[in-house]
Order: C-alpha cells, then sequence, then structure tokens
C-alpha cells in the first residue's frame, strides 16, 4: 500500500495555463482542421484544446463563422507574393495559382472559404497584390475594383470543386459516365454538345485553370464598370445587343 500525505495540495500549485490571445486561439484552430478538419473546428472543441470555456473565447472571436474566417485569413498568410519582373499578367495568374493551390493543401477550407469573410492583414495583402499587379497593367480603377472580387471567386471555387472530389472514390467513374453520354449525345436533339462533346472536358487541369485565369483577366481590361443608373456597356463601348 502506499502511504499518502496528509497534507492538502493546492489547486494553485498548478502550473499556470498561458493567457488567452487571440492569435493564439487562433493558431490551435488551425492545428485542429489540419489534424481533424474543418468540420471539427467548433467553439466547444478549440475550447477543450486550450482548457477554458467556450465563454472565455467569445471574447475573442464572436462566433465559429468569424474564427473559420481567421483561419482562411492565418493561411493567406503562406501565399508567396508573385515573382518580380515579367509579364504583369502572368504575375497576377502566378499569385492566383498559389492562391488556389494553399486552397487545394486544404479541402475543407476551400468549401468554407466560398462564403467566409475574411478582414485580417494576410487577406488586405493577397488584395493589395491583385490590385497592384491590374494597376501596373493600366486596368481602370473601377474595373480593377470590381475584379479582383471575380478574380477570388474564380479561384475558391475552382478549390472549392477540387475539394469535393478529394478522397472521392466515384470521382472517376463520374467523370467516366459524363464523358460516355457526351459522347453518345444524339445531334438531332443536342447539335452543339454533340459537335463539341470531346471538347467539353479537354485539357489538363492546370491548362483549364490557366486559361480561366487568362479569360477573366481579359474581361477586366475590356469591360468598363457600369455608371449607376445606366445599363452596362458591351466591351469595347460597343452596345448593340
Amino acid at each position: 500500500m502506499t502511504a499518502h500525505s496528509g497534507t492538502p495540495h493546492s489547486r494553485r500549485e498548478r502550473p499556470s495555463k498561458p493567457a488567452l490571445t487571440r492569435d493564439g486561439i487562433v493558431a490551435t484552430a488551425v492545428g485542429i482542421m489540419r489534424e481533424e478538419g474543418l468540420q471539427k473546428v467548433t467553439m466547444r472543441r478549440l475550447a477543450q484544446e486550450l482548457d477554458t470555456g467556450p465563454a472565455s473565447l467569445y471574447v475573442y472571436v464572436r462566433n465559429t463563422a468569424e474564427l473559420h474566417a481567421a483561419i482562411l485569413d492565418e493561411l493567406l498568410g503562406t501565399v508567396p507574393p508573385p515573382t518580380a519582373g515579367g509579364p504583369w499578367r502572368d504575375r497576377l495568374e502566378q499569385l492566383l495559382g498559389s492562391y488556389t493551390d494553399m486552397l487545394f493543401a486544404h479541402p475543407s477550407l476551400a468549401q468554407s472559404a466560398l462564403v467566409a469573410r475574411p478582414s485580417g492583414p494576410h487577406y488586405l495583402d493577397l488584395i493589395e497584390r491583385v490590385l497592384a499587379l491590374l494597376a501596373e497593367g493600366g486596368v481602370p480603377a473601377g474595373q480593377a475594383a470590381w475584379g479582383v472580387d471575380v478574380l477570388l471567386q474564380h479561384a475558391t471555387a475552382t478549390a472549392a470543386e477540387h475539394a469535393t472530389r478529394v478522397g472521392s472514390a466515384s470521382a472517376q467513374e463520374e467523370m467516366d459516365t459524363l464523358a460516355r453520354v457526351l459522347r453518345e449525345t444524339f445531334a438531332g436533339t443536342h447539335p452543339h454538345i454533340a459537335a463539341l462533346g470531346p471538347a467539353l472536358i479537354a485539357g489538363p487541369p492546370s491548362a483549364r485553370r490557366s486559361w480561366g485565369f487568362q479569360m477573366l483577366i481579359n474581361g477586366i481590361v475590356h469591360t468598363p464598370v457600369p455608371v449607376a443608373g445606366e445599363p452596362a456597356a458591351a466591351p469595347g463601348g460597343d452596345d448593340r445587343g
């Protein structure tokens, strides 16, 4: 039998916990996401990891949506700036590609990013870099202001679509089924699909992604922002229907 001292031990003798900070909370949330996925990053799970009560976290983060946005902003800090030199279009595509690749690496975050509203310093850095490259290309300010949103939406949606296929045992089977349906489409009822069937799904993902970015960049360059109360003009100023 082990002898026990009759002297009680005070709870105050325990090592003190580190003080909560927003940076520490976000860093812990990122760790949970990496290990368990974004769906596990809840206020309750985070409080458990930090050995505190959920109510303590609301002083620093208002809700789970804000927490997920903070995780996104934290990981935006890993997106490298584009290389110096070279055409501005290529550097802009490189930057957008790096952002997309970051989301590819975190599939659960990619889907959340479609509705997240980050406003932290790394998000602002990304916006600033995109706007700087558009300005370098001589894109009018209004078109650049609207265009940055379109470019990031496309990059995010591309990553989110990719995320739905990660780990899916049926992804290749679904693609094979689509290819077969397109090949067998009857020209009498769907002539355009029958004519373009193979082309609809042709090309490697990297080439399609690059084409998508360049197509959007071209559209931003050539599509003026409508004046309030006036219909949008066609590219090049042609208002014809």
